[in-house]
């Protein structure tokens, strides 16, 4: 439960999908959005929105 909560957080934080990947150790990114219960869709919205 703990795990999930950080994971959580960091993603609504960051809106880095692929940090948080990395944190759990999924070696695929469905894997990290299912984990994190998020729509795809909304994933791909937040990336979008971060400047790199």
């Amino acid at each position: 439960m703990l795990r999930r909560t950080k994971a959580v957080l960091i993603y609504r934080r960051t809106g880095n999908l692929r940090a948080v990947q990395l944190l759990l150790g999924h070696s695929k990114i469905e894997s990290t959005v299912r984990y994190l219960g998020i729509e795809v869709d909304n994933a791909i919205e937040i990336a979008e929105k971060i400047d790199i």
